[in-house]
Order: structure tokens, then C-alpha cells, then sequence
């Protein structure tokens, strides 16, 4: 907890403002706000791909967790007890035992429960194996796909045609879905703390969740995880953000929303710790042992140790009704976000009237992508490769991504121009305490991670399961796909630009383009203000955004500029 709150003042919150910023100012995706400086387009590009695997894997996510919300509608939960045909001979059921305990123990058992629960490093859950032999049908190797699990599948159809009917309307569709998605959770929430505290043990979880390890302090992947979660939880470097902030009104005042946005979310993050700890607080008491033997991580808190717990509380399945509707809800305004995010910057892109009329089938094209892109994740091999997305396609790339953003805008932008960009914007500069993240703590931070992450790095597991040396080259082609566009893209830029020498070429290709700035013409004042033509007989025209878009409508991720007529 203490690396993370380090990494959200001096990391977060800075690179949260940024972006909004950033996104505002010129109404434009990822894509369309590095007119800023065309040569670092790249970085737009590597969100795209960084967007596109997280959306690709976060769906599959988001169908297990319906699976799991549909199997709840029964009376007894199916991973309660080991009487299952999927069940093994080592299973041994937290209610099972409960049982044993209560007078009908074979005398051959040992009488103690937390010893019959750690006689034997073979005891696995009636959850575990519900999650691993029924769920998944978990195969031996990551290589071995086996077949596609037709639940899974038809869940993830589900989960995409919900993203696409609520993105069928863009934001404007979108924007009314998530006051549900983004509210409802809290009731959930509050639901659960006020059951889980109530608990006997609820205590114990909450100690062991609040306890520091001060020896682990120490460990750079405690401080990488930590980056991780903060870039995960507030959506830096995706593109999501920028994307969002293109939609909102050029004086709205950003600085505000990023405050309030960031504390909240790392707020109910931190919230949610409770929620979840007091339960396996109350999971460890029953079964004797250290909150530490219940506690997991990854998809295993989520849909193993969590939903085992669950199981120990009286009406259990209107409570894992109650976990999984929340996972749902919470992925899906994740997913809307990863999904705009994408058709924002290819209708940005192309940019001609018949696109941003079709935007529709855009995101239709995208969803139907995605779908056939997370096949392979719903095989029997599939949560090896969702696992291996998870790690290597965004994790060390997300902070490549945004160390760069800062640099190009504080150094090769200048900061003096980004000051007086959000000073025309908002009317007052980003206060000093940002001005000094964005230039030097923030990027020191992000690069010193980086090094020693890469230092500290050890190979990627799955419990006891070891990653090949051929899957772990993936996940690292993977992570460098999304970092590389910025070079390419930079030698690209630099090929086509005009100068007579290397030099001249990298100060055009780094300088602004000459339609960058706010998409409308009533915003466009100071450095921004449009030059009127000498020629009296062509009329007083003002220069469009864009040369080639003198005749329509202007074209920008903002609805409204997409409505504003660029010709006077």
C-alpha cells in the first residue's frame, strides 16, 4: 500500500492530468493529439496496440465472471463440495470438513480441523477444481489447446454483443450505461463490507491487509506492481483517457475531474481491500490457518479463494450473484473505454464524412475482432495465454509509453507551450507541483522502475506450472510490439518530412503541425488564431483546421467540432 500511494501522488495523479489535458485541448483521440509533434505518433499507435491485447484478453475476464454470475442461479453453489463428478480424491471442502467436525468424522481423521487441512500439501478446494477441471478443463501445457470450451465461448459472445449494444451510439450511448456500471458497484460494495466485517475473523483479514511488509519494501517488483496497478486502476498510457477527454467541453475544467477522479478510484480500490480481506479474514478463522494460506492472487482471488469463501456465508448464491454482477459491471466500463478508445482513433484517423457517419460499423468491426481474437483464450490452454497477455503485453510497455508522452511534451514540445496551452484552456497554469512532476519526477520515477524491474525480472508462472522459454519470447514480442510502433513510426516521419539535412528534417518532423491546437475556430486564439488569405476574390476565409477540409464539416473526436462548418 505504501508504494502504491507513492506511485499515485507522484505518478498518477501528474500523469492522469496530462493526459486529460492533453486529450481536451485538441478534441482528438491518441492518435489525432500528436500533431503536437507528428515525429511521436508512434505513441499513439503503441496505445492502439497496448488498448487492443488488453481489450482482447479483458473480455475473456469479463465471460468468465458471467459464467460464474449464471452458474450462481441455484440453490447450492456447484464449487461448495467434492461430491462433483469433476471432484478428485483430494478434495476436501471447507463445508465438507465443516461437517466432519460436527460429529460425523471417521475416527481414523485426525480430530483437529486445521490439521486435517495441512496434513497434506495435496488438499485442494472443491473451488480450485470447479475453476480448474470444470471451468477451464485446465490442459498440461500452454502449448496444448485442446478444445475450445463452449460455455466460455458462448459467454464471450455474450459479453460482446452487451459492449457493442452499449457502444452502438459511441459515447453518447455509452456515457448513459456507465452512470449504472460506474455507481451500482458501490452498492454492491456496501453490501458486502457491512456482511464481511460482521464476520467472526473479518479483523484478523483486515490486519493482515493493513500490516505492512517493511522487508519487501525493498523488492523492485513490489514497486513495478504497484506502477502497474496505479497505471492499470486510472487508465494511463492506454489511450482511454485522452480518447474520453477529447468528448469534453474545451473550457471544462479537467484539473478538477483528475483530482477528484484519481483519489476516489485509488479510494474504493482501497475500500474494496476491505471488503475482500474481511471475508478470507473470516475463511482463514474457520479453517485455522493464516490469512495468508487463503489468500491468492490474479484470476485465483477471484474466482477461487473469493467464491470459496462465499460458499462459508448463509443464502451463498444471492452473494456470489451479488460478486460476479459487480465484476461484470466493472469490467464493462473497462471495456467501453478500451473499445472507444480504438474507433475513436481509426474515425480520427481516416477522417472523411463517410466514416463518422458509418462509426457504427466501425465498432461493430472492431467487436467482431475482438471476439475471433479471444477464441483461443476460451480453449482449455487459454488462461496460460490470458496470463501471458496480462504480463508481458501491458505491463513494463505502459510505463515505456507514458515516460516518452512526458518526455516529448515537456522537452521536444517545450513545457513553456504546454503551460500556456492549459493556461488558455482552463485559465490558470497547472500548479507548480505538477509542473515539476511533468518535467522530473514523474519520468525519473517511470525510468528507474523500469531498470530495476529488469534487473529484478523473473520468468512468468502459473502456480506451480513454468512457463516455456518459447512462450516467454511471446510475451516479450508482445510487449515490445507496442513500444517499437514509436521508433518505426519516428524513422517513418522522418523519411517523409522536408529539409536538406538530417538536423533540419528532425526540428520539422518534431515541430508542430500546422492544425494543431483546439478543433474549434471560436477556441483558436493567441498562437492559434487563423491567418486571413491577401486574395480578396476568394472572400474572407478563415484557414481550416486542415487544408484538405475547407469544404466539410471539421473533423474531430469533439461532436460538436464534427458539427462546426470550418468555411466563413
Amino acid at each position: 500500500m505504501f508504494p502504491y500511494f507513492i506511485m499515485l501522488i507522484f505518478c498518477g495523479i501528474p500523469l492522469f492530468f496530462m493526459e486529460l489535458s492533453f486529450g481536451q485541448f485538441a478534441s482528438q483521440g491518441c492518435l489525432g493529439v500528436w500533431r503536437l509533434s507528428p515525429m511521436f505518433k508512434g505513441v499513439g499507435y503503441g496505445m492502439m496496440v497496448v488498448s487492443t491485447y488488453i481489450g482482447i484478453y479483458y473480455n475473456v475476464v469479463i465471460c468468465i465472471a458471467f459464467y460464474y454470475f449464471f452458474s450462481s442461479m441455484t440453490h447450492v453453489l456447484p464449487w461448495a463440495y467434492c461430491n462433483n463428478p469433476w471432484n478428485t480424491p483430494d478434495c476436501t471442502g471447507v463445508l465438507d470438513a465443516s461437517n466432519l467436525t460436527n460429529g460425523s468424522r471417521p475416527a481414523t481423521l485426525p480430530s483437529n480441523l486445521s490439521h486435517l487441512l495441512n496434513h497434506s500439501l495435496q488438499r485442494t478446494s472443491p473451488s480450485e477444481e470447479y475453476w480448474r477441471r470444470y471451468v477451464l478443463k485446465l490442459s498440461d501445457d500452454i502449448g496444448n489447446f485442446g478444445e475450445v470450451r463452449m460455455p466460455l465461448l458462448g459467454c464471450l459472445g455474450v459479453s460482446w454483443v452487451v459492449v457493442f449494444l452499449c457502444l452502438i451510439r459511441g459515447v453518447k450511448s455509452s456515457g448513459k450505461v456507465v452512470y449504472f456500471t460506474a455507481t451500482f458497484p458501490y452498492v454492491v460494495l456496501t453490501i458486502l463490507f457491512v456482511r464481511g466485517v460482521t464476520l467472526e475473523g473479518a479483523f484478523t483479514g483486515i490486519m493482515y491487509y493493513l500490516t505492512p511488509q517493511w522487508d519487501k519494501i525493498l523488492e523492485a517488483k513490489v514497486w513495478g506492481d504497484a506502477a502497474s496497478q496505479i497505471f492499470y486502476s486510472l487508465g494511463c498510457a492506454w489511450g482511454g483517457l485522452i480518447t474520453m477527454a477529447s468528448y469534453n467541453k474545451f473550457h471544462n475544467n479537467c484539473y478538477r475531474d483528475s483530482i477528484i477522479i484519481s483519489i476516489t478510484n485509488c479510494a474504493t480500490s482501497v475500500y474494496a481491500g476491505f471488503v475482500i480481506f474481511s471475508i478470507l479474514g473470516f475463511m482463514a478463522n474457520h479453517l485455522g490457518v493464516d490469512v495468508s494460506r487463503v489468500a491468492d492472487h490474479g484470476p485465483g482471488l477471484a474466482f477461487v479463494a473469493y467464491p470459496e469463501a462465499l460458499t462459508l456465508l448463509p443464502i451463498s448464491p444471492l452473494w456470489s450473484l451479488l460478486f460476479f454482477f459487480m465484476l461484470i459491471l466493472l469490467g464493462l466500463g473497462t471495456q467501453f473505454c478500451l473499445l472507444e478508445t480504438l474507433v475513436t482513433a481509426i474515425v480520427d484517423e481516416v477522417g472523411n464524412e463517410w466514416i463518422l457517419k458509418k462509426k457504427t460499423y466501425v465498432t461493430l468491426g472492431v467487436a467482431v475482432a475482438g471476439f475471433l481474437l479471444g477464441i483461443p483464450l476460451t480453449s482449455q490452454a487459454g488462461i496460460y495465454w490470458l496470463l501471458l497477455m496480462d504480463n508481458y503485453a501491458a505491463s513494463f510497455s505502459l510505463v515505456v509509453i507514458s515516460c516518452i508522452m512526458c518526455v516529448s511534451i515537456m522537452y521536444i514540445y517545450g513545457h513553456r507551450n504546454y503551460f500556456q496551452d492549459i493556461q488558455m484552456m482552463l485559465g490558470f497554469p497547472p500548479p507548480l507541483f505538477f509542473q515539476i512532476c511533468w518535467r522530473f519526477v514523474s519520468p525519473a520515477i517511470i525510468f528507474f522502475i523500469l531498470i530495476f524491474t529488469v534487473i529484478q525480472y523473473q520468468p512468468i508462472t502459473y502456480n506451480h506450472y513454468q512457463y516455456p522459454g518459447w512462450a516467454v519470447a511471446i510475451g516479450f514480442l508482445m510487449a515490445l510490439s507496442s513500444v517499437i510502433c514509436i521508433p518505426l513510426y519516428a524513422l517513418f516521419q522522418l523519411c517523409r518530412t522536408d529539409g536538406d539535412t538530417l538536423l533540419q528534417r528532425l526540428k520539422n518532423a518534431t515541430k508542430p503541425s500546422r492544425d494543431w491546437g483546439p478543433a474549434l475556430l471560436e477556441h483558436r486564439t493567441g498562437r492559434y488564431a487563423p491567418t486571413i488569405p491577401a486574395s480578396p476574390e476568394d472572400g474572407l476565409e478563415v484557414q481550416p483546421l486542415h487544408p484538405d477540409k475547407a469544404q466539410i464539416p471539421m473533423v474531430g473526436s469533439n461532436g460538436s467540432s464534427r458539427l462546426q462548418d470550418s468555411r466563413i
